[in-house]
């Protein structure tokens, strides 16, 4: 007896292939077949480490710290520079030292404290990278984008690279990278 013949009662039958039902060389399961594998995670995959441009935001922001902390220096020097100044009679004609010297010393001393505070909240910001959630990344994206607006509107030539450094920030962490390093699930 063979499978090929067509006149065969225990062969396959006409019309089918060879192997319907299931594979050659293994036997039939007992009881309900077996489930697949589950997946523990659907979508995207989830990042073990942090992206690069990620982390190159992180790094961009503590670029930012620095040189706030450098402007507040430079200009808590150049408050108490004006401050000093302000009776010196030679500068009496100079029409810029004057319109400096027309702004209260609380008013200079505010910018500088704005400017440290300012400083700090970025590195509040890039030191909660590895641990955040999307609220840091929200948060991120706000302060990147205030950043960008002071560094081009009232600094314009020293606050260029504080615009640029901000404006990419903000596009790497609101990419779909950082959305997804900072929405990832911590266990």
């Amino acid at each position: 007896m063979s499978f090929g013949d067509p006149n065969n009662p225990y062969g396959a039958p006409q019309g089918q292939q060879q192997g319907y039902g299931h594979p050659q060389g293994q036997a039939p399961g007992y009881g309900y077949p077996q489930a697949p594998p589950v997946q523990q995670h659907y979508g995207a995959p989830v990042p073990q480490s942090m992206p690069g441009n990620v982390s190159g935001a992180r790094v961009m922001l503590w670029v930012i710290v620095a040189l706030q902390v450098v402007g507040a220096a430079l200009f808590a020097f150049a408050t108490v520079s004006v401050n000093a100044a302000r009776n010196d009679n030679t500068l009496k004609d100079d029409a810029a030292f004057q319109r400096l010297a027309d702004y209260s010393t609380g008013l200079l001393w505010a910018i500088v404290v704005f400017a440290l505070a300012w400083g700090v909240f970025g590195g509040v910001l890039a030191a909660k990278f590895n641990t955040g959630g999307n609220g840091v990344r929200i948060t991120t994206m706000v302060f990147a984008i205030i950043t960008a607006i002071l560094g081009i509107y009232p600094f314009v030539l020293v606050g260029l690279v504080h615009a640029v450094l901000a404006i990419l920030v903000a596009c790497f962490v609101g990419g779909s990278n950082g959305a997804a390093w900072f929405n990832r699930p911590r266990h």
